[in-house]
């Protein structure tokens, strides 16, 4: 069975426990402390990050290129586009969430709320919440505004890019900092995603010490 080495709340990792859920592929999942640089994990990422997949004799850091690698071995059902246009889209949007978004919001909000606790790093700086507040309302206004065009992110199927959109989306929501209000169309994007099969592993996940908000794990919010 494939292992997977990671954080609940990380988009990242959650991104890929997407991939292989939509995909069934059975994975056992393994909590990782990245930050406290166990020698063994280490070895495993000297970049000393998550996710990692253990599968088929492998080690594979990197979000994507898991991801990748996954939709390349088992293409059905299919998370990428035929055309080179279409895998362009989907590549160039989940670039936007996992680094523009991440840095802008999920870096300010979730970081600040929760990592820096569990790492025992001090205080959240209200200073990059109130920025990660105020920058999450642009960001869904341009989700809105991609929905308005096509069915998905990327284009008429649904794709690792809203795989990637929903896992920082859903990481946010935990702890309630998601305005479902601020777009019917996004909020009908999200309950789709939500209310996947794929999804029912995320949506049980439990931090200690960070209960979920109220209507996380409802599937009609």
């Amino acid at each position: 069975m494939a292992r997977l080495y990671h954080v609940p709340l990380s988009p990242f990792c959650r991104k890929v426990r997407l991939v292989l859920a939509e995909k069934k592929i059975d994975v056992e999942l393994v909590e990782e402390r990245y930050w406290e640089a166990d020698p063994d994990f280490m070895r495993r990422n000297p970049a000393g990050k998550v996710p990692i997949l253990k599968m088929n004799g492998r080690t594979m850091p990197d979000s994507m290129a898991i991801c990748e690698y996954l939709e390349e071995k088992n293409p059905t059902p299919p998370l990428m586009p035929s055309s080179a246009e279409g895998r362009y889209e989907v590549r160039r949007l989940v670039a936007w969430f996992d680094d523009k978004f991440h840095q802008e919001v999920t870096s300010k909000l979730l970081y600040e709320r929760v990592n820096k606790k569990l790492m025992k790093q001090g205080y959240p700086d209200s200073k990059n919440v109130k920025e990660g507040a105020r920058t999450i309302k642009y960001h869904l206004d341009y989700m809105a505004w991609l929905l308005d065009h096509r069915r998905w992110l990327a284009g008429d199927a649904m794709s690792i890019a809203d795989f990637a959109a929903a896992a920082h989306l859903s990481s946010l929501d935990y702890s309630s900092d998601v305005d479902w209000s601020r777009s019917e169309t996004v909020k009908d994007w999200y309950a789709k995603i939500k209310s996947r099969p794929a999804f029912r592993s995320i949506l049980s996940d439990q931090v200690p010490g960070f209960p979920p908000s109220a209507h996380y794990n409802d599937l009609d919010f």
